[in-house]
């Protein structure tokens, strides 16, 4: 029986393995990055073709991540519906043009609760029908299909334990 014959065990690590992992590694964050920033164009795209301008892409996601939950703005963050670090302009935007309901906890006065609005679901509608042709189009075209998938939000999963790991280890 080999030392390698695990399946997941790593072979010895030499300069070339060293140097073309990191190779590797930093193409996967560019491509992380591009396909963020590419599914937002994509997003953007659709709401110019059915008549939506008033919102932005960064906007309709978070309407869509939402969806029929009522959270606050901590919990956005928390539950990973929303990254970036502008959540309470976006909120507020948001209430302000009819998207979202907002009111006051009755526990935490100084806490807000947000929920979609008719409107706020009719953009998550959108956004949830253009997922869904997406995803048909990636399987019946032979781009991707449930194995791929899985394997890749299983390797997403790994870097994103691995990256929160690093964040608690420096407290």
């Amino acid at each position: 029986m080999s030392i390698h014959s695990d399946i997941n065990q790593t072979p010895p690590q030499t300069a070339a393995n060293a140097s073309e992992f990191i190779s590797g590694y930093l193409e996967s964050l560019a491509l992380v990055e591009r396909l963020h920033r590419l599914l937002l164009d994509v997003i953007k795209d659709e709401f110019e073709r059915v008549g939506v301008l008033e919102i932005n892409a960064v906007q309709a996601l978070l309407l869509f991540n939402i969806g029929d939950n009522e959270v606050t703005a901590g919990e956005l963050k928390t539950r990973g519906y929303y990254q970036g670090s502008n959540v309470s302009y976006n909120l507020k935007k948001l209430v302000e043009i009819g998207y979202m309901h907002h009111q006051r906890c009755e526990i935490d006065r100084r806490s807000v609760r947000v929920r979609l609005t008719e409107k706020g679901r009719g953009v998550r509608d959108v956004v949830a029908d253009l997922f869904s042709r997406h995803a048909e189009g990636l399987q019946s075209g032979g781009v991707l299909g449930v194995g791929g998938i899985d394997e890749i939000n299983t390797a997403l999963r790994r870097v994103e334990r691995y990256w929160s790991d690093q964040i608690r280890y420096i407290y």
